[in-house]
């Protein structure tokens, strides 16, 4: 293997913050080159490394000031060359810039477009701002997440923000595809409401199947009313010493059997009153207190190891301290650790993209414009008196 999947492409990358920055850092691990356009000062998430890292790693940074012309022409320069273009700036922002979609299109009628914004821009919302718990709310997820009976509530994971950089990316690969079939680049647009909408698609069961929205099951099961399903509490008895333990509501499922096997209570296989995983749930605090009174002996890893080696679903809850200290995951990737500006390391999410024929190591992120010369004379062939002008004139 000589290349990675992208490693002909170039992304001009006008993103900030997480969802635009997540799409353009996968981009960037299948190969292609990404040069992240920042003004001058950076990024806003610059303000911390730690936030900063997470999403912008193996990109090449340039610092230019787009309020002179000088430095737009860079920016044009750099569009005739780009195969895409990505932001995710507030509404209306790139079209102020110049940098509409028809006038690049009219410079470069084979670039991708691609824009991930908060709402439709043909919609009623289109001009509002919006951050990820926006699009949670939006886009149903807040509705049935939450304890039952509770307050909605948004989900731990940034449904809307990390879920629009991964369709965005999909989309980029689909369009580059049908782009080597047409010749002709397109817009693609990919609004965080449709995102988590997309995502909490699980929930129109319920709806279809009884004419009522999701209810919020806490840690049970929302697409039906079974048991057990939760989190069972497990020994030392920290913050976070539990370990989730779900048996399936499909009938012919013998997990249930499973379950009381490995606890040593298959006496409650004769009780009528738990037959099924539907009889259950109206025992659930019963059922909740058994499971409960095993996993307390067991550490939240021990009771995940013994329960599904014998078939029986669970997961133990694992921390960010505890997956970055997990040698499996960073022998495989999944978390990686990268060398700081002050010259330690920290570990963080690695590439979960595993391709047997496109393996590109992940790099820190930038400095701020540490790829300035590379861009502006390797790439766009600038001499060293054309750069030092501009750096004069405080465009770069």
């Amino acid at each position: 293997m000589s290349k990675a999947a992208l490693d002909d492409i170039t992304i001009v990358d006008f993103t900030q913050f997480e969802s635009g920055a997540i799409c353009t850092m996968m981009l960037a691990w299948l190969g292609a080159d990404v040069i992240k356009i920042e003004k001058p000062g950076g990024d806003p998430g610059r303000a911390g490394w730690e936030g900063f890292a997470p999403l912008n790693c193996n990109k090449r940074s340039i610092v230019i000031n787009l309020k002179k012309p000088e430095g737009k022409d860079i920016v044009w320069q750099l569009i005739r060359k780009a195969d895409v273009l990505v932001e995710n700036y507030a509404p209306g922002v790139i079209e102020r810039l110049g940098f509409d979609y028809e006038t690049v299109r009219s410079v470069n009628p084979r670039l991708i477009f691609a824009q991930v914004k908060g709402f439709g821009s043909d919609g009623p919302y289109a001009n509002y701002p919006a951050f990820d718990p926006i699009g949670q709310a939006t886009g149903v997820s807040a509705s049935i997440n939450g304890e039952r009976g509770g307050a909605p509530m948004q989900a731990g994971v940034d449904l809307a923000d990390a879920g629009a950089g991964v369709h965005m990316t999909t989309a980029i690969l689909a369009a580059l595809y049908q782009r080597s079939v047409t010749g002709l680049g397109q817009r693609i647009e990919v609004a965080m409401q449709d995102v988590c909408i997309s995502l909490c698609r699980s929930a129109w069961e319920h709806y279809l199947r009884t004419g009522r929205s999701q209810e919020r099951v806490g840690n049970g099961m929302p697409l039906e009313q079974v048991a057990p399903s939760n989190l069972y509490p497990c020994k030392p008895g920290g913050l976070n010493d539990y370990v989730h333990i779900y048996t399936s509501r499909h009938p012919g499922s013998r997990q249930w059997q499973y379950l009381l096997q490995t606890i040593d209570r298959l006496d409650l296989l004769e009780d009528p009153r738990l037959a099924t995983p539907q009889s259950r749930f109206e025992h659930r605090e019963e059922i909740d207190e058994i499971i409960s009174t095993w996993t307390r002996r067991r550490t939240k890893q021990e009771a995940m190891d013994i329960l599904c080696k014998a078939g029986v679903p669970a997961g133990a809850v694992l921390t960010t301290e505890d997956i970055s200290n997990d040698e499996y995951l960073l022998r495989r990737g999944t978390v990686v650790r990268v060398e700081k500006p002050d010259g330690g390391s920290a570990v963080i999410p690695g590439n979960p993209l595993m391709m047997s024929e496109s393996k590109v190591p992940v790099k820190p992120p930038p400095e701020l414009a540490d790829s300035k010369m590379d861009v502006l004379a390797g790439l766009l062939g600038l001499s060293e008196e054309e750069i030092k002008r501009l750096e004069e004139r405080k465009v770069v």
